[in-house]
């Protein structure tokens, strides 16, 4: 077991096109930490970068107390587990599981123990001798999961493994991997775009946009009190958004009001939390409600946003969940025209023909 960081860590491909932005992260030894954005967000370099199977432009990737810069994937005690995981059809359950410790040339009784170890570990102590076509697709994901557990890796990287399952296959293997993980007490970091599952699996959360970090935190405080609109847009189901309101104080109540038909009191400890500059300033914000807030009479979970940078205009209070571990937890992402234009820079733009 080991921590995982990377430390201003970028990915720039030839031609200027980049995946990942100025990255820090720590992952805590035994943690299991989930990457979650949408598609092309970056969180599948981040693994690649970690495993080695990609190179860093810039910064430092460390495993343990050793920064792994130009170390190769096989010398790095990482395994990781890819989406739709391959096993091979002409292997018994026990040669595949055992393959990756084959070509290390690790002794075959330490292989053997080793399997079985894994097998009872994953119910697949009685289809060890089976060719896979035999086994049914929950049991095939065990198996692509044993051959990773066999190498007893100092961390397992897991590139959004269940896309390719149906719901019910899903909810079962997320299942799975929790209680492995609780088992083993390894470190998991575990891409994917399916909010519910970040949710369900993950001790923290790493939200990403565009190949830049957004905000860092255990799913309770990112649902509770997202930094930015995105975070809370892709982390709350259905959220109504309304982009033009203002806050505005009237007879000692603060007011929310959005155009003609939208005028809402808010309760004293909503408002206690607002940051100063946005109470009868004529300042525009973003308000924000979950479908499940709807029906509630305090209204105390609303969110509100800067109407311009989208982060949120409201501070932290007694119900946040502190963590000294998490290091990330007060950081800041870039805004949204940020982004754009740091991006911008880094495309080479073709040459105008003469």
């Amino acid at each position: 077991m080991a921590e995982v960081a990377l430390k201003n860590v970028s990915k720039i491909y030839p031609g200027g096109a980049q995946a990942v932005y100025d990255l820090t992260l720590s992952v805590k030894d035994g943690e299991f930490f989930v990457v979650l954005g949408p598609e092309k967000c970056g969180k599948s370099t981040v693994l690649r970068l970690i495993a080695g199977l990609e190179d860093v432009s810039l910064g430092e990737v460390f495993i343990g107390e050793n920064a792994v810069n130009g170390v190769a994937p096989k010398d790095r005690d990482i395994a990781m587990v890819f989406q739709n995981a391959a096993i091979y059809q002409q292997y018994t359950v026990a040669e595949n599981m055992g393959f990756g410790l084959k070509l290390r040339k690790i002794p075959q009784p330490v292989i053997d123990v080793r399997v079985r170890e894994a097998a009872a570990l994953l119910g697949l102590t009685d289809q060890l001798y089976k060719k896979p076509k035999q086994l049914s697709a929950l049991q095939r994901q065990r198996v692509a999961l044993g051959g990773t557990i066999v190498r007893e890796p100092k961390a397992v990287l897991l590139d959004d493994p269940l896309s390719g399952l149906d719901q019910k296959l899903r909810l079962q293997m997320r299942g799975e991997y929790s209680k492995l993980q609780a088992r083993l007490k390894n470190t998991f970091v575990y891409a994917t775009e399916d909010r519910t599952e970040a949710v369900a699996l993950a001790t923290r959360i790493a939200v990403m946009k565009d190949g830049f970090l957004q905000q860092v935190d255990t799913p309770q405080n990112l649902y509770d009190y997202p930094v930015n609109l995105f975070v809370a847009d892709y982390l709350g189901a259905d959220l109504e958004i309304c982009r033009d309101a203002e806050l505005l104080e009237e007879e000692g109540s603060v007011h929310l009001k959005a155009g003609e038909d939208t005028d809402m009191v808010l309760p004293e400890a909503l408002t206690a939390r607002i940051k100063e500059g946005y109470i009868g300033t004529g300042k525009k914000v973003i308000y924000a409600l979950r479908p499940e807030d709807k029906k509630a009479e305090d209204l105390t979970h609303l969110l509100l946003f800067d109407g311009e940078n989208e982060f949120t205009v409201l501070e932290r209070d007694g119900g946040y969940e502190t963590d000294e571990g998490n290091a990330e937890r007060d950081f800041l992402p870039l805004t949204p025209q940020e982004m754009k234009e740091l991006s911008e820079k880094f495309i080479k733009k073709p040459k105008k023909k003469k």
